[in-house]
């Protein structure tokens, strides 16, 4: 499904990603990346490959690598993890190392965003898009921006310090999360948020894991 000229959304969500969102980003050069994976079958691959060659598999965290090394291996991609997660895609042809932004290609940067697990990345393209992983999402409930506190398997402190680090450097008018609401604000509108997230964020402690206390 479209959802902007350079973004198509996967659908065919596994329950092996817990259900996430995967994307499909169209480069410029006519090329494509896949951020996280629907699930796997050989007849939606061959499907997503119709959209142009996709040179890269990248991957948000570990609760959504399950079927990243099927899609890497059919596209002839490279697999992309942070090394907080490596133990869930010990086969990634490239590992994100550090807390520092890397760039993956012309208009896309991985920023590494620990909080929600060790080795969690958020992909930027374009001062465009922005695809979250699990770190945050649009709440159709509370209207904004948030983070999923009560599902925070690493440290909610640390992605207080994640988000209080890099709410300045990031600009972009979509939210594409793995879980949660997607949607398009104006950049200045969207930063602003971001950094009243980051402030929020500062203020919560660790909680016991309950699925059924995250306001979608």
């Amino acid at each position: 499904m479209a959802l902007d000229n350079g973004v198509l959304m996967c659908g065919h969500n596994s329950r092996h990603t817990a259900g996430a969102n995967s994307y499909l980003l169209l480069r410029p050069s006519g090329t494509v990346m896949m951020i996280d994976t629907p699930r796997w079958s050989r007849e939606l691959a061959e499907r997503y490959a119709a959209s142009g060659l996709v040179t890269d598999v990248l991957l948000t965290h570990r609760d959504h690598a399950a079927h990243g090394r099927h899609y890497a291996d059919y596209f002839g991609a490279q697999l992309w993890i942070h090394e907080g997660d490596l133990d869930a895609a010990p086969d990634a042809d490239r590992v994100i190392r550090g807390l520092e932004p890397l760039e993956i290609s012309e208009g896309v940067t991985a920023h590494p965003l620990p909080g929600h697990t060790r080795g969690s990345v958020l992909y930027l393209a374009d001062d465009r898009y922005c695809f979250s992983g699990d770190s945050f999402y649009w709440s159709r409930t509370t209207g904004d921006l948030e983070v999923a506190e009560s599902v925070t398997w690493y440290s909610i402190e640390g992605l207080a310090a994640s988000l209080a680090r890099t709410a300045g450097r990031l600009r972009f008018e979509w939210i594409l999360p793995g879980h949660g609401d997607r949607r398009r604000l104006a950049a200045d509108e969207m930063s602003r948020r971001l950094r009243a997230l980051a402030e929020r964020t500062r203020l919560l402690r660790p909680q016991p894991i309950d699925f059924t206390a995250v306001r979608w």
